[in-house]
């Protein structure tokens, strides 16, 4: 078996997320591409009728307060990496995932705040002139990273 595949994890998580549906459609696909994790930063999961496979029983999910309590939680070794709408992000296209990272999705209305940006290793974006749904965002990540892309 590969080593690198064993050493490799990932989860995703939003931040401030604003509608539990949006939550719900994530950990589902979070489920489908293998993450290993899932959270939430600020506001909690609620269970949600499109999160048909009951993913917060299947896969760990963590859940903290604040991004300074996340962050601090980070597991070692593991890349931040943000998903946002901004002239410094690197074109999904072109992205070397990390084999070890964290995927960090911003609020559907505001996007991540300027402090998790700043702290993110790591910026993504689309090539799309307007961001996307956050659910579709993430979950268009996870199957870039599932296309066996080389990882960093």
């Amino acid at each position: 078996m590969n080593d690198n595949f064993i050493n490799e994890f990932f989860g995703i998580g939003i931040q401030n997320g604003k509608t539990p549906e949006n939550l719900g459609m994530l950990w589902r696909s979070a489920q489908n591409f293998g993450a290993s994790f899932i959270f939430t930063i600020g506001k909690r999961y609620a269970k949600q009728a499109c999160d048909t496979h009951n993913a917060v029983k299947a896969i760990p999910y963590f859940h903290y307060d604040t991004f300074e309590a996340f962050y601090e939680n980070l597991p070692k070794g593991a890349r931040l990496v943000g998903v946002e709408l901004d002239d410094s992000a690197t074109d999904l296209e072109t992205f070397h995932h990390p084999q070890r990272c964290v995927y960090l999705l911003g609020a559907e209305d505001h996007g991540l705040t300027k402090k998790a940006m700043e702290k993110c290793h790591s910026l993504v974006k689309f090539n799309t002139e307007k961001s996307l749904n956050v659910s579709v965002a993430g979950s268009i990540v996870l199957y870039d990273r599932s296309l066996n892309k080389r990882r960093s």
